[in-house]
C-alpha cells in the first residue's frame, strides 16, 4: 500500500469522531487494555492516529509516546493533549513509519500499542517488519496491543453489501479475496487498500515474530450482528448499558471472532 494513499485518506478522514460514533470497538479495547497494563510504565501509542487511546492512557497516569504515520494526525494529537490539560504526560509526537521506528531505542516501552497499521499493510515483509520493530521497542516481558481485521467479517460484509465494497461486486473478486486477504477499494476516497488477517493465522504469525500470546478478542463483539432497531429495544427497555457489558464479555468467546469486524491481539515479549 502506497503510504501517501494512506496518509491522504487520514489527512480527511475523522478517526477521532469514528470512535465517538462507534464506541464499542473503543470501549471494549479499552477494557481490555486498562486489564492488561503493567501498573505504570511508559507506553508507546504507535499508529495512533489522533490519539483517542494515548488520552486515556495519559489520563490513567501513564507516560505515553506518540507516533503516526500522518502528519495531520499527529497534529491533531498534540492539540488534543494541549486541550486535556495532557501535555505533560506526553513524552514526544512523532511522525513515524510503523516499519521503520527511527528514534525510538530498543527495549524502550513496557507496553505497547500499535492499533492500526497492520490494517494497511498489505505486503508480509511490511507486516513482518512493523511486527519487528513494535518487539524492538519493547521492554522484554513488555505487554503489547494489535488490531487486525477479520477476513471472515470482511467476506461476510461484501455479501450483504457487495454495491459498498466495490470490486466485491461479484463472487469471483470476493473468492480472491477469501484466498489473499487483501482489498482495493474501487470508488474514490473510500477507505484505503487493506489486509484481513485468517483468525487462525494471527497467534502464530504473532509468535513467530517474538511474542507470547495472552489472548485474541474480537473488539467489535456482536455489534454487527444487531441493528439500531434491535439495539433500540435495549435502550427503551434502560438496559442498554447491560447490553454493553453483555458485549465486553462476549468479546473473548473465541466463536465471536469471525464476525468482528476488528480483533485485538495481546501478547507479552518472550
Amino acid at each position: 500500500m502506497e503510504r501517501s494513499r494512506v496518509i491522504e485518506y487520514y489527512s480527511r478522514f475523522d478517526e477521532w469522531g469514528r470512535l465517538d460514533r462507534e464506541p464499542l470497538e473503543f470501549i471494549i479495547n479499552m477494557h481490555y487494555v486498562r486489564e492488561s497494563l503493567p501498573a505504570t510504565g511508559l507506553v508507546l501509542d504507535n499508529g495512533a492516529g489522533p490519539g483517542k487511546y494515548a488520552m486515556e492512557l495519559a489520563k490513567l497516569g501513564y507516560h505515553v509516546t506518540l507516533s503516526d504515520l500522518t502528519p495531520a494526525s499527529v497534529d491533531l494529537a498534540r492539540q488534543k493533549a494541549k486541550e486535556l490539560d495532557l501535555t505533560q504526560q506526553f513524552d514526544g509526537f512523532h511522525v513515524l513509519d510503523a516499519t521503520h521506528l527511527n528514534g525510538i531505542a530498543d527495549e524502550t516501552y513496557d507496553a505497547s500499542l500499535m492499533l492500526g497499521p497492520l490494517y494497511h499493510l498489505q505486503t508480509e515483509e511490511e507486516r513482518v517488519a512493523a511486527v519487528r520493530e513494535l518487539h524492538r521497542v519493547t521492554k522484554r516481558g513488555g505487554t503489547v496491543f494489535v488490531a487486525m481485521q477479520s477476513r471472515m467479517r470482511m467476506g461476510i460484509t461484501s455479501l450483504q453489501f457487495p454495491q459498498q465494497w466495490k470490486p466485491h461486486d461479484h463472487m469471483e473478486a470476493i473468492r480472491s479475496f477469501v484466498e489473499k486477504g487483501t482489498f482495493d477499494h474501487l470508488d474514490q476516497g473510500r477507505f484505503t487498500g487493506a489486509y484481513y488477517f485468517n483468525i487462525q493465522d494471527i497467534n502464530p504469525f504473532m509468535e513467530q515474530h517474538g511474542f507470547e500470546t495472552v489472548d485474541l478478542i474480537g473488539s467489535s463483539s456482536l455489534r454487527a450482528m444487531l441493528t439500531e432497531e434491535q439495539q433500540q429495544y435495549w435502550k427503551e427497555r434502560g438496559e442498554y448499558d447491560e447490553l454493553i457489558q453483555y458485549m465486553i464479555e462476549a468479546a473473548k468467546d473465541p466463536s465471536i471472532l469471525g464476525i468482528s469486524s476488528h480483533l485485538l491481539y495481546i501478547g507479552k515479549k518472550k
